[in-house]
């Protein structure tokens, strides 16, 4: 090997030895199975696969207008961007370790009096320009970080991308259950106006006092009231899908009514290992925080030692184009520093204590995130071990309203029942109906919020820039 060779070898063959410490990722600090018991489902402790949102979400209108916001939504492009500029910086650190090449030419020629006889200049250079010895691995520690942040950066795109999945479903399900809610709030304005209607024909036949018409009127006017906020809710529901989906989109996609929704929303099991919680964005953002801070404490660490800087130039210079390769042409040089701060009042020391404690933040950051990642999905777990009964139940009472609200009627038309008991039993009856819509409204955002929790989604693997 040559001296040239040598030089431009010599700093890579140098620039393995690193100053940071090893990242030991410490045991997820939660139980190594989800809770079971009367509010949980009890399931096999098999392990969850990953899931795609197609896989949760299978109603075919739902998928269109999930495929159609990750193209447009706008907030998901701000997190693309972010992750292209992340992974950019990560090459322009690892750049940094690798000298620079350059090359540079000249020419000049003068003439002797205008005699007609002169002579010309020509020169070519080429070299390495102020490349760092990585000796204590600064720059590669640099570089180690930046890798690490920019993949904690395509996790967190990943955490923009699920949260759009979900909110979108939670959209469109809220939809749905409007929908519902208007059709209650127009069918009990139908059977108020029934109402006022024959209390009205009874007060003109001297049965009904004027007290029953007015109450007859009072109870249409809050049903046309919900009907006109069942309105607004709906338009306002339509108006947050179109800013999740980034664009207008075909009203057909929408459902009409929960009905509609949940058979598309398909139901999580309970059991699977609580490690899965591992692959959730927020938990591999966490980690990767951590992995970066770790290659910090090396970089502080490597600032306590000298600096040392080689440039070299291998180049051709003659006075005359016709010799410029000539063997006489040749010509190299080759130069160093070393810089090293004596006392800085223990500055760079301090800079090693503050990576440190970043490293210990980072560290109770990840854990805290594991934790609240288990949290998230044991609540979902307990209220959906619970749903169904709740929803049985909801039903029933619904059905029980209706019939009270029947038999009630019929009472006060026969004269048995005053018309208050009459109004009560309707009352009853539509908030009944209410509870029924938001129980079964509840049951679909909880899998929807299980979906959320797990960060499941497929698009969920690393790669590094």
């Amino acid at each position: 090997m040559n001296r040239a060779s040598l030089l431009i070898a010599a700093p890579l063959l140098l620039a393995g030895c690193s100053l940071a410490p090893k990242t030991v990722l410490p045991a997820p600090p939660v139980p190594q199975s989800w809770p079971a018991g009367d509010a949980y489902l009890l399931q096999s402790e098999a392990a969850l696969p990953v899931l795609s949102y197609k896989t949760v979400f299978t109603d075919a209108r739902l998928q269109r207008l999930v495929e159609q916001a990750l193209v447009n939504n706008r907030d998901l492009r701000v997190a693309y961007a972010n992750l292209a500029a992340a992974r950019a910086q990560a090459r322009v650190s690892r750049a940094g370790q690798f000298p620079e090449l350059g090359v540079s030419a000249g020419a000049g020629y003068s003439d002797n009096g205008g005699t007609g006889s002169g002579s010309g200049d020509f020169s070519l250079r080429g070299g390495i320009t102020a490349f760092e010895l990585d000796l204590f691995g600064r720059l590669a520690n640099a570089a180690e970080s930046d890798r690490n942040s920019a993949l904690a950066t395509e996790a967190a795109s990943r955490t923009v991308r699920l949260a759009l999945i979900a909110d979108l479903a939670s959209a469109w399900a809220t939809y749905g259950a409007d929908r519902d809610l208007l059709k209650i709030a127009e069918d009990t304005a139908a059977n108020a106006r029934e109402s006022v209607r024959l209390t009205r024909a009874r007060l003109d036949g001297g049965v009904a006092p004027r007290t029953d018409l007015r109450q007859a009127e009072q109870i249409l006017a809050t049903a046309e009231d919900s009907i006109a906020q069942q309105k607004t809710l709906l338009a306002q529901d339509e108006n947050l899908i179109r800013l999740l989906v980034g664009a207008e989109f075909d009203r057909a996609q929408l459902p009409a009514g929960l009905a509609e929704v949940t058979p598309g929303i398909v139901q999580l099991p309970a059991g699977v290992s609580s490690e899965i919680l591992l692959r959730r964005p927020d938990v591999i953002e966490a980690e990767y925080r951590l992995r970066a801070a770790n290659a910090d404490i090396g970089i502080a660490r490597a600032r306590l030692f000298p600096t040392i800087s080689l440039t070299g130039l291998l180049g051709f210079a003659s006075d005359a184009l016709g010799s410029l390769f000539d063997s006489g042409s040749f010509n190299w040089s080759v130069g160093g520093d070393a810089s090293a701060t004596i006392f800085d009042f223990g500055g760079r020391r301090a800079g090693v204590d503050v990576t440190k404690a970043q490293r210990d933040a980072a560290l109770a950051s990840y854990e805290g995130a594991i934790q609240t990642a288990f949290r998230e999905v044991a609540d979902a777990l307990a209220v959906q071990g619970t749903m169904s009964e709740r929803v049985r139940a909801a039903a029933a009472n619904t059905e029980a309203a209706a019939d009270t609200a029947m038999l009630t009627d019929a009472r006060y038309k026969g004269g048995v029942d005053s018309f208050l008991s009459s109004l009560d039993a309707q009352r009853s009856l539509y908030a009944a109906r209410r509870s029924e819509i938001g129980t079964q409204l509840l049951l679909v955002s909880t899998r929807i919020a299980l979906f959320r929790a797990l960060g499941g989604d497929s698009n969920a693997g690393v790669t590094a820039p």
